[in-house]
């Protein structure tokens, strides 16, 4: 069986709100603005119902989305400063540059040159190799995103980790798991995070100091389970659930002459530019956004210029042997492959566009629901809200495991929803990266994962014998973070 793509769920979802508004009587709230200034809020007991429903036109209508149209008026709504035209814009924007700076190779020779250090070592200095190479790619996460890029990492890590004396499960730790743990975590994830503010009305990177302490600390205990476990298996590598298949793998690589872990390309005085020219330019941005207010076009501008940077050192130093022509395909390239997410986060507006839009002022069915959920929450102290939203979060991303995507279809309820609940906007997005983060590690569903565990020849039974318990406390860590952010009021 294979999961549905997340747009065909979009798209049934979008039928489902079109023919709701044939049976759910819209209605508003009134909104006030914190005394002091900020952004207004909706306020809670003051939802009043419309006389009926309002159906929405089948094809189009003047002043009403209709199914035929909900993607186009999703593209198109919003202006350059929020959801969708400017997100868009900046996601196309920093993806073509991510595109530039991962064809010339330089992220990858330096991932490379970690495990060279040690491959093929026996001695307890090349236990600290995978370590590294989990708190690298859990920087990658955090930074770029990085998630499918694991697969083609695992292809090569796998048989260098094997051939050290570790296994199979190592290795995905390495890859798989740091990359998760960094994209859950991140301060500044431009497919989940960034997203999940602009659609939350939150500036771009705020709330940056708690989210990198996270990350901190998530990667700092990672690194050193990973370490514990590792020694373990080297020394003890009947003990691995993976051993059998591991023994397998080996033999294949002996059998096709291939040694297993054969890494070319040394890191050169031009990849050390351009992962300088990259820390910053992230620096750049984080001094931008944090001291200076800048929003998506700035953060697109910056973004733009470390490619360009990038693409300057990759041409003069000719690195992966590319041309200018190569350069612009790969901006163009990386550009394109933001396709699938901006598709995603247009026809999700489209629903809500479907459903009435997101303005508490005006009747909508999005406001109906939000209403029904506030019933339910008031039901359950604060804290449990915000405990309740990471556990849906995580429910939902065993089934959309995109994170542009679901935080398209979940952050237009969960943020008001927040506001009503005595929970900050803030914490509410706190909730949706973790949520979309750490359950990625278990889920058939993730291309990525599914993706790993073929290049290291597991079954997904056997990963989840291995991953279920640190799963767990994962989660319970997750838990405690969302938690901890409602109580210090984090905004």
């Amino acid at each position: 069986m294979r999961t549905p793509d997340a747009l065909l769920i979009v798209f049934v979802l979008a039928v489902a709100a079109f023919l709701a508004t044939f049976f759910v009587t819209p209605g508003r709230f009134e909104v006030a603005t914190p005394e002091g200034g900020g952004r207004a809020q909706v306020v809670a007991g003051t939802y009043v119902a419309a006389e009926g429903p309002s159906p929405a036109p089948l094809l189009w209508g003047e002043d009403r989305a209709g199914l035929a149209g909900f993607l186009f008026e999703g593209l198109v709504s919003g202006d350059r400063y929020s959801a969708t035209v400017g997100l868009m814009a900046f996601i196309f924007v920093i993806g073509g540059a991510f595109g530039i700076i991962l064809r010339l190779g330089s992220v990858d020779r330096a991932l490379l040159g970690v495990l060279r250090t040690g491959s093929g070592e026996t001695s307890g200095v090349s236990d600290l190799v995978p370590v590294a190479l989990f708190v690298a790619m859990s920087a990658c996460g955090a930074v770029f995103g990085m998630s499918e890029e694991a697969i083609v990492l695992s292809l090569i890590v796998v048989p260098a980790l094997l051939k050290s004396g570790y296994d199979s499960l190592t290795a995905l730790v390495c890859t798989y798991v740091s990359c998760q743990i960094g994209f859950g975590t991140s301060w500044m994830n431009p497919f989940s995070v960034i997203i999940a503010q602009g659609i939350s009305g939150l500036a771009p990177m705020s709330g940056l100091w708690l989210r990198v302490a996270i990350w901190a600390a998530f990667t700092a205990v990672g690194a050193v389970a990973l370490w514990r476990y590792a020694r373990f298996i080297r020394r003890n590598p009947e003990r691995s659930l993976a051993f059998a298949s591991d023994t397998r793998l080996r033999a294949s690589y002996a059998a096709s002459g291939d040694s297993g872990g054969r890494l070319t390309g040394t890191m050169s005085v031009a990849d050390w530019l351009v992962l300088l020219a990259v820390l910053a330019g992230v620096t750049w941005v984080g001094w931008g956004v944090t001291t200076q207010g800048y929003y998506l076009a700035e953060m697109a501008g910056q973004f733009f210029v470390i490619g360009l940077i990038a693409a300057v050192i990759g041409r003069v130093f000719r690195l992966n042997g590319v041309d200018s022509n190569a350069l612009v395909s790969a901006f163009r390239d990386g550009a394109v492959q933001m396709t699938p997410a901006i598709l995603v986060v247009g026809a999700a507006k489209g629903i809500v566009a479907l459903l009435g839009g997101d303005n508490p002022a005006v009747d909508s069915v999005l406001n109906t629901a939000l209403q029904g959920a506030s019933v339910l929450t008031a039901l359950l102290p604060d804290w449990a809200t915000a405990w309740g939203m990471y556990t849906i979060q995580s429910a939902i991303n065993l089934v959309v495991v995109s994170g542009s995507g679901q935080a398209a279809l979940t952050m237009p309820l969960m943020a008001p929803l927040a506001d009503l609940s005595g929970v900050s906007r803030q914490t509410a997005v706190l909730a949706f990266q973790l949520g979309d983060g750490m359950t990625n590690l278990i889920t058939p569903a993730s291309a990525a994962l599914m993706g790993c565990l073929a290049a290291a020849r597991l079954d997904w039974v056997t990963w989840v014998r291995f991953i279920w318990r640190p799963l767990l406390v994962l989660m319970a860590a997750c838990s405690a973070s969302v938690l901890i952010a409602h109580g210090i009021g984090y905004a």
